[in-house]
């Protein structure tokens, strides 16, 4: 099959929205609460990993206990949800997504932020109507996306054939997750991840979004 079948899943945070700030504020203001000193961008970028606690254990030492991460986690996604007030998308997403689908291709948006937080503001910024899909998460907060990405592929059904899916994310486990359902990736280095620790997945690392539009046409081509 040709390219004309591609399917991109796109992710949130750090991808489609501009949030690297809001995330490192809030990131500190919970590291604050339990006495651990603020994280630089370029230290979060070169340790950060799921699930999140084991990125806690990184920087503390140890595991946060259960206590902890509780007040970290509810800290984080408070001091988030005011900053994240302040950040754009990306840019050239618009463009992007009005491109892709004029083309005639689909496309859809899983992310790992609350679902029912996420629907609105991705309304909010005026491109729901881009996507087939927005899948948020339901669970618990801090685990991977890999199952979550299977969940998500199986309710798209045939308008996402795994082999013609390619996920575009700012994150390792974007990779992971797209391995697990038998898809392809391309990370995207404004986010959350470091090039360094990017390339090591192995799969295409752009720095600009249309890049990675670029690379996902010829994964699958």
């Amino acid at each position: 099959m040709g390219k004309h079948n591609t399917h991109l899943v796109w992710d949130w945070n750090g991808t489609l929205l501009d949030d690297v700030t809001a995330v490192i504020g809030a990131t500190n203001a919970a590291f604050a609460e339990i006495g651990l000193e603020p994280i630089t961008l370029e230290r979060y970028r070169e340790l950060y990993c799921v699930p999140v606690p084991l990125f806690y254990e990184r920087l503390m030492g140890r595991l946060p206990s259960d206590e902890e991460w509780a007040v970290m986690d509810e800290i984080f996604h408070r001091h988030y949800s005011e900053q994240r007030i302040g950040c754009g998308l990306t840019e050239g997403v618009e463009e992007l997504l009005r491109e892709w689908g004029l083309a005639g291709h689909s496309q859809s948006l899983l992310s790992m932020y609350g679902h029912e937080e996420l629907v609105p503001v991705v309304r909010g910024y005026g491109i729901e109507s881009h996507f087939i899909r927005i899948d948020g998460r339901t669970g618990p907060s801090g685990g991977g996306k890999a199952l979550h990405m299977e969940r998500h592929l199986m309710a798209l059904g045939g308008a996402a054939a795994p082999e013609h899916t390619v996920v575009i994310g700012d994150a390792v486990d974007d990779a992971v997750a797209a391995a697990h359902v038998g898809a392809r990736a391309v990370l995207y280095t404004g986010g959350s991840h470091s090039r360094a620790s990017l390339e090591t997945v192995g799969v295409p690392v752009v720095d600009t979004l249309e890049e990675a539009v670029e690379a996902a046409t010829w994964l699958v081509a």
